[in-house]
């Protein structure tokens, strides 16, 4: 008779883990990005000169973070998923860079 406990596999080694995020936490975060989509639209509404732009990206910045941190559960991933998603940001960022050498570097004043 074969031994049973050779040729059973232990799924408890590489099976994934499931996390159920509790509701409150999303609630908590859907204030979060009302917050952000409030404080965008009070930005837009006062001139502040150079730093109208500065501002707006760094707000959309805070809430696309919060929605790939929690809506798509990047939080509980896997190690590889953040080197991904920290790889598109830092990607983001270089092509960013890239626009606004371009931008500033042109002949015509800005403001």
């Amino acid at each position: 008779m074969a031994d049973i406990s050779v040729t059973e596999h232990h799924h408890s080694d590489h099976a994934p883990t499931h996390h159920v995020t509790p509701l409150w936490q999303y609630l908590l975060v859907f204030f979060a990005l009302a917050v952000g989509t409030v404080l965008t639209v009070v930005a837009s509404r006062f001139d502040l000169g150079m730093w109208n732009t500065p501002i707006a990206l760094f707000i959309a910045t805070v809430k696309a973070t919060l929605v790939i941190l929690f809506f798509m559960h990047v939080i509980h991933s896997t190690r590889l998923t953040w080197v991904v998603v920290i790889g598109s940001f830092l990607w983001l960022g270089v092509l960013f860079v890239l626009t606004f050498a371009d931008y500033l570097t042109r002949s015509w004043s800005l403001y």
